[in-house]
């Protein structure tokens, strides 16, 4: 069926009025039964468990570009390190963002 021009403004009025009239959004300030988890994991991350973890894919990179005859093992050995430790930072960021 065609829509005439004065249903289609209607629709488009009512939906504005509908967005409006929303409240807020409220995305990420719960949860707080899973801050100890959230806490233990950045801890390890960030701590002695992350640094061992980014030294580990350091060495398997190492060993890869070296098998390969390649840096780019190498190199993906340092950025999964360095994505590894910086993982808890840019997720804080991302969800706790506001518009």
């Amino acid at each position: 069926m065609r829509l005439s021009r004065r249903t289609g403004a209607l629709v488009a009025l009512v939906a504005l009025l509908l967005v409006m009239l929303m409240p807020d959004a409220m995305a990420g300030t719960g949860g707080t039964e899973f801050k100890n988890v959230w806490t233990l994991l950045t801890g390890w991350i960030e701590g002695l468990l992350g640094r061992i973890i980014a030294i580990v894919f350091v060495v398997v990179g190492l060993v890869a570009g070296v098998v390969r005859g390649s840096i780019m093992g190498f190199v993906l050995g340092i950025a999964s390190g360095v994505g590894l430790f910086a993982a808890p930072t840019i997720i804080t960021n991302i969800v706790t963002a506001t518009l």
